[in-house]
């Protein structure tokens, strides 16, 4: 599936949206099931003092299992220590590991206030899909115009 409508915006901290770009970390880890098929585009917003949509990256496959187990398959592709790795998944029962392909780094990212400016916007705690109303002020708001956004989307749908 690359459909752009099923597009997944996805909250990182500034640290780790920098390392999914550069390639280094190609595992998102989150405390909820995650249901993403692969091919899905994934918008990164890093979160504050950042608080910009920085780029994208595709989804090749999603693990569910519980957090040892999905530690144990992503440890080396997390990007983060196993301290860091416990504190987040304390409590939780079940894990979802996000593999990452073809990151693309935007030039000019996509700040909060200009997502705000072309209407209501709210970054979203972890994550949500963008509604096809949501991505089109997602390209309103794009510093060029949004064809940097818009070739990306192109380029993974033809992945």
């Amino acid at each position: 599936m690359n459909d752009p409508e099923r597009t997944m915006l996805l909250s990182v901290h500034p640290r780790f949206a920098t390392a999914i770009l550069a390639g280094t970390k190609t595992v998102e880890v989150r405390r909820q099931r995650v249901a993403a098929p692969p091919g899905t585009p994934v918008l990164l917003y890093a979160t504050a003092p950042t608080m910009a949509i920085v780029g994208l990256a595709r989804i090749a496959s999603v693990r569910v299992a519980s957090p040892r187990e999905v530690w144990t398959a992503s440890r080396t592709k997390a990007g983060i220590s196993r301290r860091e790795y416990d504190e987040y998944m304390s409590g939780a029962i079940q894990a979802s590991g996000l593999s990452l392909e073809a990151p693309v780094a935007f030039d000019a990212p996509v700040p909060l206030a200009s997502l705000r400016a072309a209407g209501p916007f709210h970054p979203p705690q972890s994550y949500r899909y963008l509604t096809k109303d949501s991505l089109r002020k997602v390209l309103v708001a794009a510093p060029d115009g949004g064809a940097a956004l818009r070739d990306s989307l192109s380029e993974l749908a033809r992945a």
